[in-house]
């Protein structure tokens, strides 16, 4: 081989081997940063523990905080952002705000690890790191989450309600926006367990989703929901009202708790939105909701694991997006 063959051979070569190096970096990986900032998954387990001593609705809201911040552009960070006068961000959706919560955490989280760590942690990550501690901590799982995510410098209201599947979502229309994630219906079902903790926001159910007055033209309640929590629910969330702070649990029962009542809820026809009772209008959804409400340790194993699923849709890594120095601001 010449010498001129051999400089072209030896070009690509090394262009390939840059190519496989590179994409080997910007993959997510489970202990991202334990040289580059390794008490990062440390300070945001200690913040969460924090605000859940002062607030333990908060966990729940990390968790919620997360899938909403996943199904929009990705898991980027980009529910963080704040508005502008020049933008109204995702954060300030109706489908949003006023129930998301949890913001202060990573605020928290995100100064004292610059303080260490200055730029290296993505606040996308501290988020997804935020939601595992919350799953832990209303006694889950535990479970490693791969990190390396970038965040996205991009945030608009826009696009909210188109990704963000709702709670009057029937089973095809939930499925088809699991789907376009990249998550199958098993998965749909399992991360619907996460309404085993948390609140809704009652005018999410008097005028949303509305299984509570008028159902269908009928002038009363779905009558597939129990008629005992149904009287309760519209004795606590009255039709007329416009109260944005009165709420109630999505799972009566143990509200602050990750176990199973939320699928044997759902098989007394106590599940709080038609989302919920959606999953038992199929057979193949229906099985598993009874499989998952006989084995909690089943179910949390499934659920950890589509967590993680979960944590890299649509990602942004190596040197896409950016990393915040303020999670609320797009540097």
């Amino acid at each position: 081989m010449n010498s001129k063959k051999m400089q072209i051979c030896t070009s690509i070569l090394v262009l390939v081997l840059f190519s496989v190096f590179s994409s080997l970096e910007a993959e997510l990986q489970v202990g991202f940063y334990n040289y580059s900032c390794p008490s990062a998954e440390k300070i945001v387990r200690e913040e969460v523990a924090l605000a859940f001593a002062t607030n333990p609705g908060i966990a729940p809201g990390l968790v919620r905080l997360h899938f909403h911040d996943c199904f929009v552009r990705g898991c980027d960070g980009s529910v963080l952002i704040d508005s502008t006068t020049n933008n109204t961000a995702e954060k300030d959706s109706p489908a949003n705000n006023p129930s998301l919560r949890g913001f202060e955490v990573i605020d928290n989280a995100k100064k004292r690890i610059e303080a260490r760590c200055k730029k290296t942690v993505s606040c996308a990550d501290i988020l997804a790191f935020a939601a595992r501690d919350s799953v832990k901590i209303t006694q889950g799982l535990f479970y490693s989450v791969p990190s390396g995510r970038r965040d996205g410098r991009i945030s608009l209201t826009a696009d909210a309600f188109p990704n963000l599947p709702g709670p009057q979502l029937h089973l095809n229309l939930l499925n088809t926006s699991f789907l376009s994630k990249g998550l199958s219906l098993d998965d749909m079902v399992v991360l619907s367990g996460a309404h085993t903790i948390g609140r809704s926001h009652c005018t999410t159910l008097t005028q949303v989703d509305n299984r509570l007055y008028n159902f269908s033209g009928t002038n009363g309640p779905d009558p597939t929901l129990n008629s005992t929590y149904a009287a309760q629910l519209q004795q606590a969330c009255p039709q007329a009202s416009t109260d944005t702070t009165t709420v109630v649990p999505m799972d009566p029962d143990t509200p602050l708790k990750t176990d199973t009542r939320y699928y044997a809820n759902i098989l007394a026809n106590k599940g709080l939105f038609t989302s919920d009772h959606a999953l038992l209008t199929d057979p193949t959804t229906a099985s598993s909701v009874k499989r998952f409400a006989k084995d909690k340790l089943f179910w949390l194993n499934k659920f950890t694991a589509a967590m993680v699923k979960m944590g890299k849709i649509q990602v942004l890594e190596g040197t896409d997006g950016e990393i915040r120095l303020n999670c609320r601001v797009i540097n």
